[in-house]
């Protein structure tokens, strides 16, 4: 009985395989032929890559494989998929940068009071705690504007490399782009990407480099080096092959959207980012604060000498010696009274 289901079962299929082979040969077979190709070609790239940069090769590939997209259109949508995650880094990143900028004026007070007592080791010592106090009352430390360093660093590095790699050692990154970028592992001859890259990464510098930072003169250093490293772009970058453009690009564009949102009235006050103080622009600019200089300073500070042991003296030291200066002073005056006196007995004489 079973033979025969069996059987009769086998009947019905062999003429629907055997009236379709055109599905088998041409779309099921050629796309996982492909699909194969491809996992292997990201498996030969990410073999010899540090785990970041495997993670988002592989990344890329899962998007690649999920949505079907063109290579070029899986490296912008997984850059924006990465930043967007960062995003709650970089608004912490930005509360604590507020944060600094506004205790920066309280460091000052404590470092002008250690200068007006001549970095004498005991003030410079209170000065260090205040500023340690001032330090845990704001949450923040002297290496909080690292933190940008720490949070974007690692994932421009890990873009990089692993975008640079997989376009040296895929070949279907040849027919992986589009328009005038078709081929991704070369450079762009027309120089679109690299002027594009100058040109968005100029564009976020002069809309929001000072984000969090107002008031600080270090800013506007910051943004005059930012400037030329824009100007420099162009050259640096001309010989990249354009694959590495299709995440820069897109990663200048985010970051330029972000700065806009947060200026948006209201913004700040929502996602709970002091608000910081307009400076006042006629007073004349102060020098940067820098921790570290103070703390040198501490370290260099002289030791007391036998001159200063005795210039600062207690408050009943300069008692006695009033009282016996006003005595002296006395006992002076008497002496010059009693001559007058026995000059005067000579002269009547």
């Amino acid at each position: 009985m079973k033979k025969s289901i069996v059987s009769c079962r086998a009947d019905h299929l062999e003429p629907a395989l055997t009236s379709h082979p055109e599905v088998l040969t041409d779309t099921t077979v050629q796309s996982a032929v492909s699909q194969a190709s491809v996992a292997d070609e990201v498996a030969i790239a990410a073999a010899d890559s540090f785990l970041s940069v495997k993670g988002v090769q592989y990344f890329i590939d899962g998007i690649h494989s999920f949505t079907g997209l063109n290579w070029w259109a899986c490296i912008v949508l997984t850059t924006l998929l990465i930043r967007s995650a960062t995003v709650p880094l970089l608004i912490n990143q930005l509360k604590s940068t507020a944060k600094l900028t506004l205790l920066r004026p309280h460091l000052e007070e404590v470092k002008t009071e250690m200068q007006e007592k001549g970095m004498d080791p005991r003030a410079v010592a209170e000065g260090q705690q205040k500023m340690k106090k001032l330090f845990n009352e704001f949450g923040v430390s002297p290496f909080t504007p690292l933190k940008g360093l720490f949070i974007q660093g690692p994932v421009f590095i890990s873009f990089f490399l692993g975008v640079s790699n997989m376009a040296e050692k895929m070949p279907s990154f040849k027919n992986g782009g589009a328009y005038w970028f078709v081929d991704l592992t070369t450079p762009d001859t027309m120089y679109i990407f690299p002027v594009l890259t100058a040109l968005t990464f100029w564009i976020t510098v002069e809309y929001n480099m000072q984000e969090g930072m107002e008031g600080n003169p270090i800013a506007s250093t910051m943004k005059n080096v930012m400037r030329g490293l824009a100007i420099a772009t162009v050259p640096l970058t001309m010989n990249f092959p354009k694959a590495i453009f299709c995440y820069w690009v897109t990663s200048n564009v985010f970051s330029l959207v972000y700065g806009i949102v947060l200026k948006v009235p209201g913004v700040k006050k929502a996602l709970g980012v002091p608000e910081i103080p307009v400076a006042n622009t006629n007073t004349t600019p102060q020098p940067a604060f820098s921790f570290l200089s103070a703390m040198k300073q501490a370290t260099a500070a002289p030791e007391p000498t036998a001159t200063t042991l005795t210039a600062e003296l207690s408050p009943s030291q300069d008692r006695k010696i009033s009282s016996s200066s006003v005595i002296s002073q006395r006992l002076r005056s008497l002496e010059k009274e009693v001559k007058g006196r026995k000059k005067m007995k000579n002269k009547k004489k």
